[in-house]
């Protein structure tokens, strides 16, 4: 078993190597042999290519977090509500490929059957490690979410143009990205966005702040196509409840200044290594609390006490970071 140490007992070369292998990270500086801590360090990180719903939502809601997911994209175990949602998707991903007549309750069954059985060894169904009692409760309440599909919509009637469309477009000094669900054509012509949610739905209070992502997937159908989808909607599965927007040029406006707002504060943060904390009821779920400073972690022994962990889960040999 690996002894892991605090930074200030690390031997200098290590922490210099564990650095300069951090994902993203850009540093100057010399290494103290003493104390192992970079002397006249000046840390900096690279800021991500581009920004996606996700990213942004996460930037907002913990800056700290942010940066150990998306600039030094840390490994985060899988967590039973994420996966669900995955397979959920797959299945009706796989109901809306198939010809209108054929997309009954049975079949959307039948694909959530075999879409369970294409992920469950993925590594993110994998790392679950359900017992096969627990794999089949978990493969059942995906069902109760399919089956709470048809209560919101008849699919026979959707004409799909689009199922998970990778989309993206440069806004200004701006790169996002995002994956659509599902890009409808109407019967008047129009496109249509939408969404899949299997969380929970959100109280009137935060519903325009949960649009925010199908307005960014809005904007990059017209980016990318020339044509402003007439409507945006978030199918929330577990209520069932349907969540419905008009994209208007107020939006557009919207999600461009937000995106340019939000890249100009995540390239500051990068440039000045200032990822704060913030502490909500959402720490609780959140994968690096142990390495938060609010919980008297250290975030700057995040990569090396994950990759010691990655390496023993895949029974390679820890890294030496214990002093002899």
């Amino acid at each position: 078993m690996a002894i892991l140490r605090t930074p200030e007992r690390f031997p200098g070369e290590l922490v210099a190597e564990l650095v300069a292998n951090a994902p993203g990270k850009r540093f100057a500086g010399r290494v103290s042999q003493g104390t192992g801590r970079v002397a006249g360090v000046e840390q900096r990180w690279n800021p991500p290519y581009s920004l996606s719903p996700s990213s942004m939502g996460a930037f907002t809601t913990c800056p700290l977090a942010f940066r150990f997911s998306y600039v030094q994209r840390l490994p985060e175990p899988p967590s039973p509500a994420a996966s669900r949602g995955t397979l959920v998707h797959r299945a009706l991903e796989r109901l809306h490929d198939r010809p209108a007549a054929e997309r009954t309750v049975e079949a959307a069954l039948a694909d959530l059957a075999i879409a369970a059985s294409e992920l469950e060894s993925h590594p993110e169904f994998a790392g679950l490690e359900l017992t096969p009692e627990q794999w089949d409760n978990f493969v059942a309440e995906a069902e109760t979410h399919v089956r709470r599909y048809f209560d919101l919509e008849d699919p026979t009637t959707v004409q799909a143009v689009g199922l998970e469309l990778k989309l993206e477009a440069d806004l200004g000094s701006v790169r996002v990205r995002g994956i659509i669900d599902r890009l409808d054509l109407t019967a008047d012509g129009e496109l249509v966005v939408t969404d899949y949610k299997t969380g929970s739905a959100p109280s009137e209070r935060w519903e325009q702040k949960s649009l925010a992502g199908v307005h960014l997937y809005a904007v990059l159908c017209e980016q990318n196509f020339g044509v402003r989808p007439a409507r945006v909607q978030l199918l929330y599965l577990s209520k069932p409840e349907a969540i419905v927007a008009l994209p208007t040029d107020s939006t557009v406006r919207g999600v461009a200044m937000k995106s340019a707002a939000l890249m100009q504060a995540i390239r500051k943060a990068c440039d000045k290594n200032d990822f704060r904390p913030r502490t909500s009821n959402l720490c609780d779920y959140c994968s690096f609390q142990e390495f938060c400073p609010s919980f008297g972690g250290d975030p700057d022994i995040a990569h090396a006490v994950l990759a010691d962990r990655a390496s023993a889960a895949a029974g390679r040999p820890p890294l030496p970071l214990g002093l002899s």
